[in-house]
Order: C-alpha cells, then structure tokens, then sequence
C-alpha cells in the first residue's frame, strides 16, 4: 500500500510542475476519444491523468468543458487499471471560473431547463480519487472545482479566490 500510496503522491507532484520540467510516459491508445477543451491520459502506475485546456481564456468553465470532463472521469472510473485521477491546469490558471461569454445571455429558466448545474453533481460523485494539482489562478468555479477534489496540492503560485462575492453573490456549487 505505501509503494502505491507513493506512486499518487509522485504523480500528483509532477503534475503540479510545468510540462517542460517533467518527464513521464503516458500510454497511447487509438481508440482514446478526443477532447477540444481537455488533455486527457493515461500515465504509468494506473493514473489518469486531466489537463484543463483552454489556455486563451484561462480554462474558463464552459459547458463543452464539462461535458468532457464528465466523460473522461466516467471513462477512468470504468476502468480497472486507474486508482486515482489526477485533475490540473496549466501554470497560469488551473481554472478563472464559469465561462461568462457564455453564461452573460442566459437566465435562470434556461439555466435550469438545460441542467447547467448538474455536471457538478457528476464530478462529486466520482469513486475514484481525484487530486487537484493547482498552479496559478483557481477562482470562482475554478476554485469550487479544486475545492471538490479529495486531495489538493496546490504550487507555490497558485492563488484561490470567490470574486463573486464582490459582485454580492455567492459561490454557486458548494464554496460556501
């Protein structure tokens, strides 16, 4: 158990690390479904592995990133050979909070009538664990989403924070 126990905590570390200072393996798969808004592998040791991918806006919180993000931790969930997801960023944000372009138009009626909310319930309900690897900014639903993970490791620039709470509201999915 402590070899394994090792084995996430080194993984989980290295993913905190910028890309060009690791150096890992990953298994390729031709069957592996691709994604727009995230990375996803599978690394050595039975890790799987999430980046958040939308570097222009900071992996805003859109609803194709969730999408994807439900289907690559329901993928790793079904799969044996995975003990742990490890769920990041990039150095600059690991993510900035809800995607407001695409939230600004919509109203409470839409919101609801679409499910927007419910890909949170999906990412709490997974079995496995899931380590939040947190470089740069997690703010708003960004931090919320860290804030889910069962275990957080956060770098030396990472930077948590509810700005919503300046506009007088709360945070929406359980960072109150």
């Amino acid at each position: 158990m402590n070899i394994l126990t090792n084995r996430i905590k080194m993984q989980a570390i290295k993913s905190v690390m910028p890309l060009s200072m690791r150096l890992f393996t990953a298994e390729a798969t031709s069957a592996a479904p691709q994604y727009q808004n995230i990375i996803v592998e599978k690394k050595e040791g039975g890790v799987g592995f999430i980046q958040l991918n939308r570097p222009k806006a900071l992996n805003a919180l859109c609803d194709g990133l969730f999408q994807e993000l439900h289907e690559a931790l329901k993928n790793f969930e079904k799969d044996p050979e995975i003990g742990c997801v490890v769920l990041t960023g990039s150095e600059k944000a690991f993510a900035a909070g809800a995607d407001i372009k695409e939230m600004k138009d919509k109203e409470y009626p839409q919101t609801y009538l679409i499910d927007m909310l419910s890909w949170w319930e999906n990412i709490a309900k997974t079995r496995k664990p899931l380590i939040g690897a947190v470089n740069g900014y997690a703010l708003g639903g960004g931090c919320e989403l860290a804030m889910m993970c069962d275990i957080l490791i956060a770098g030396k620039n990472a930077k948590f924070g509810q700005p919503e709470i300046n506009l007088g509201t709360i945070p929406g999915m359980g960072g109150t």
